[in-house]
């Protein structure tokens, strides 16, 4: 791709989402697909939108399929509602959404623990009609402490994300500050320590965030990071976001994990759309 430093993306190593790329291919397929373009970790956001609890036969197929694939399962979202589009979560609403989410976070759990995940995705949830604030906040902190002991079970760390305004203007958390202070709220709860600040430069470029001064600042409490070009969600030089530097200063910041790649390919095929990442970086460590 033109505009990025194929040197800076060498020194990263990353995963790719497979809810955001190969969706070209049935879901069993992806993995193997991931593989094929030499990517050995990857990550997923819940995948059964319809329900929290699927049947085993489809946990144990996508297992398999991950399995088969030699790849390694690194982050799986909880169950948040219908993905893609304004992402509501569940976690935060009151009722029958916060129920569901409450009913995915053992079988979440225990399908990443199984693959050997180290990271597991909790969104917010949007705010409620009707509903106060801090009630959602309350009900919040609740069903995050619930998923953070979940996921200290299988040795993981819980990840709050901040996503931003103008494609999810009732998520609450739209900055870098709002989703610490969720982290925060969490690890003091639980005093666990296990949940971390999802580090998603594409979100936090559309919320206008000084991208420099949010590493230097949480990379100390950034569990993962992922990144899309801004604007229009592609592939690292598809847009003007200054990625290679912002991958270099999240080095020099002290960030060794992986990066997530979860942006749109922009083509028929996602396998055209790593031209900017060399081989050697689709290996993880």
């Amino acid at each position: 791709m033109p505009g990025f430093d194929r040197s800076t993306a060498a020194d990263q190593r990353f995963s790719v989402n497979l809810s955001m790329l190969f969706t070209e291919l049935p879901l069993l397929e992806r993995p193997a697909a991931a593989a094929r373009a030499g990517f050995t970790a990857v990550e997923m956001w819940w995948p059964w939108t319809g329900t929290p609890t699927p049947e085993r036969s489809e946990l144990d197929a996508l297992r398999t399929a991950i399995e088969d694939a030699g790849v390694r399962l690194t982050g799986l979202n909880f169950y948040a509602g219908r993905l893609p589009g304004p992402d509501r979560g569940a976690l935060s609403v009151p009722g029958e959404e916060s129920e569901r989410f409450r009913a995915n976070v053992d079988v979440a759990a225990g399908f990443a623990g199984s693959l050997g995940c180290t990271a597991l995705n909790a969104l917010y949830g949007n705010r409620a009609d009707g509903v106060d604030p801090a009630g959602q906040d309350a009900v919040a902190l609740d069903n995050l402490a619930l998923a953070a002991r979940a996921a200290d079970r299988i040795g993981a760390v819980l990840l709050i994300e901040a996503l931003n305004a103008p494609e999810s203007p009732r998520y609450p958390l739209v900055s870098a500050p709002a989703a610490v202070e969720v982290v925060e709220k969490v690890n003091a709860a639980t005093g666990l320590d296990n949940a971390r600040f999802l580090m998603d430069l594409y979100h936090l470029a559309m919320n206008g965030e000084d991208l420099p001064a949010v590493i230097d600042r949480y990379t100390a409490l950034t569990g993962h990071v992922q990144i899309a070009d801004s604007p229009g969600r592609g592939a690292p030089g598809t847009g003007s976001l200054p990625l290679a530097d912002l991958l270099g200063r999240l080095t020099r910041a002290g960030y060794t994990g992986l990066v997530g790649l979860e942006y749109k390919p922009g083509g028929p095929t996602s396998d055209r759309s790593f031209d900017w990442l060399p081989p050697e970086a689709r290996v993880a460590r």
